[in-house]
């Protein structure tokens, strides 16, 4: 079973970060809360994480994985991004937005969309994800917790570890949670395009009815 770790949501507490870390460093695959929906996390580039990760989601090679990020630094370290992708991105983020752009060759081509070689990232605004970063001191490579069937996310961590807690290693409990998952915007294109409306605003893209 899942180990089950409930840390503050503004405080949260470093030795269960360090554990956590601990576990993501080791190959654990992890439930944790965000500014939008839980997701699942692990470390980049583990052939068999993918797999876990779409054998829970119930989706195949083409689904787009979102490597999260501490700040742009690192964005601009694993994707190609120009003048102009760069300004929205400083403009918008952290937030509950995953950005489709090219990946660079920093990263496996595992983890990369197989036609398009794409990848989505995020950097995003809780405290307890961005503590976890800073200790990893790296990215992690996660996918919204929404299974097969299911119109929305999962909301609660205890609901979440009787469900899984044979497929993942840890569930993270910070307060509340909402079920609406992050605002997807291609960027690939040149012109920003809506991949899917979520939790983030559409005005900073023109994209707003």
């Amino acid at each position: 079973m899942a180990q089950f770790f409930s840390l503050h949501p503004e405080q949260p507490q470093p030795r269960l970060i360090r554990q956590a870390a601990e576990i993501i460093r080791g190959g654990g695959l992890v439930v944790l809360p965000t500014d939008s929906a839980y997701a699942l996390a692990c470390t980049v580039g583990d052939a068999s994480l993918l797999d876990r990760i779409r054998k829970i989601r119930g989706v195949d090679e083409r689904h787009h994985f979102t490597l999260m990020c501490r700040d742009l630094s690192e964005i601009a370290t694993y994707a190609r991004v120009d003048n102009s992708q760069y300004r929205l991105l400083k403009a918008t983020t952290p937030g509950a937005y995953t950005f489709i752009l090219e990946g660079t060759k920093e990263l496996p081509r595992r983890v990369l969309h197989p036609k398009r070689k794409t990848i989505g990232l995020r950097i995003p605004e809780h405290v307890v994800v961005s503590a976890l970063l800073a200790e990893l001191d790296g990215p992690m490579l996660t996918s919204t917790l929404l299974l097969p069937d299911e119109d929305l996310p999962l909301t609660d961590a205890e609901e979440i570890r009787d469900r899984l807690g044979k497929q993942v290693d840890l569930v993270i409990e910070a307060g509340y949670c909402g079920p609406e998952a992050t605002t997807v915007i291609d960027l690939t294109s040149g012109t920003p395009e809506l991949v899917r409306a979520g939790c983030g605003a559409l005005e900073p893209f023109g994209l707003a009815d």
